[in-house]
This record gives structure tokens, C-alpha cells and sequence, in this order.
């Protein structure tokens, strides 16, 4: 692949750690990497942004967390409170402890594809011989790619089918857990897939 023609789309800093990254999970041919850096582009706000907002209005988080926060008098409570919104909606879930434990704060989304949960984080360790757990900042500092690319070649990697717009669209469900941004992530998995191919 010839990862020069993406200068100027892609930061220079990202496209140097593609060949290590697209080796080691696999994100190998110009569709899969497309896809993948596509899915990165969006998420990250044009690979800009390594760390989850969750500076929410109460309005925003009866909006986005409805199901945490489906009154008012509770959304008043936890606005403009991004470490306390995300202890309670990352809360007893992906391995993370309860609400008080802070573990959603700890293991709130980083990196280009914002990594999750403490299993996520445990599991990204594993993969890459580190105990990410002890220093989860490292997914945003040292790791952006390397764990989107790790997350994406165990969950999303099969749905890199066709350049179709369904593929575009399944990946991004597996990607966001629903289309949120979907036609930006067309408009870059379009980009990158010509350039690339």
C-alpha cells in the first residue's frame, strides 16, 4: 500500500505508525485500513482528539445517557461534572466497579476509537505485554492507534467486506453501537479507499 498519498489527509505522526499497527492486527489491504482509519478520522475529530468530552449539559445527558439520567432533578445534579458522569454511566459494566469504585473516570474513553471499560483496557494490555491498567493514560499518549487498531481487529475487522455503503454502515454500528456520524464516515472511508487503492 502506499501510505505517502494520504499525506495531508491523515496527520504524518499517524501514518508513521500505520505499518506497524495494520501488521500486527491485521488491518492489511487498502479496503480494511480505509475502513479503519475511516472509523479513527470520525472518532477522534480528525485524529485530534484522544480523550472522551463528558462535559455534558443536563439537557445533553438527558439526551445521550437517558436511561441514567431520565429526570431532570438527577441530570441537574451530575452537569459539567465529566468525572462524576462517567463513574455513573460506565458504572458496573465492561469490568468496572460501582459508581463509587471511580473505575468509569479511570476507564473512560481514550485514544482514536475511545477505548472503554476496565476489561478493554485489561485486554488491550494482554495484547500488547503492558499492564495498561496501571497507567490507562498511556491509551491516549502513547497508544491512540495501536488500541484502535486493537479494538477494531477484534470487534470490527469482519464487517471490512465491500467499499459499499453497508459496510460503511456496519462497521460503524460496531464502531459506535449505532450510526451517529454516519455520513462523515462515509465521506473519509471514501477518501481514504481512493487514495489508498
Amino acid at each position: 500500500m502506499n501510505l505517502e498519498k494520504l499525506k495531508g489527509h491523515i496527520p504524518d505522526s499517524v501514518i508513521a505508525q500505520i505499518p506497524s499497527v495494520a501488521e500486527k492486527f491485521k488491518i492489511d489491504t487498502p479496503l480494511k485500513l480505509a475502513h479503519f482509519l475511516a472509523q479513527c478520522g470520525h472518532e477522534s475529530g480528525g485524529f485530534k482528539v484522544v480523550n472522551e468530552n463528558l462535559n455534558y449539559s443536563a439537557k445533553g445527558l438527558m439526551g445521550i445517557f437517558k436511561k441514567y439520567f431520565p429526570t431532570e432533578e438527577l441530570a441537574k445534579q451530575y452537569e459539567r461534572k465529566p468525572e462524576k458522569i462517567a463513574n455513573k454511566v460506565y458504572a458496573n459494566r465492561m469490568n468496572n466497579g460501582d459508581e463509587a469504585s471511580g473505575d468509569g473516570w479511570k476507564f473512560r474513553g481514550r485514544g482514536y476509537i475511545q477505548l472503554t471499560g476496565k476489561a478493554n483496557y485489561t485486554a488491550f494490555g494482554q495484547s500488547i505485554n503492558e499492564d495498561i491498567t496501571a497507567n490507562p493514560d498511556k491509551v491516549s499518549t502513547a497508544y491512540p492507534l495501536l488500541s484502535a487498531a486493537w479494538f477494531f481487529s477484534k470487534n470490527c475487522l469482519a464487517k471490512c467486506t465491500s467499499p459499499t455503503v453497508e459496510a460503511v454502515t456496519a462497521v460503524t454500528k460496531c464502531v459506535n453501537g449505532g450510526t451517529i456520524g454516519l455520513e462523515d464516515r462515509k465521506k473519509h472511508f471514501e477518501e481514504y479507499f481512493k487514495l489508498l487503492s
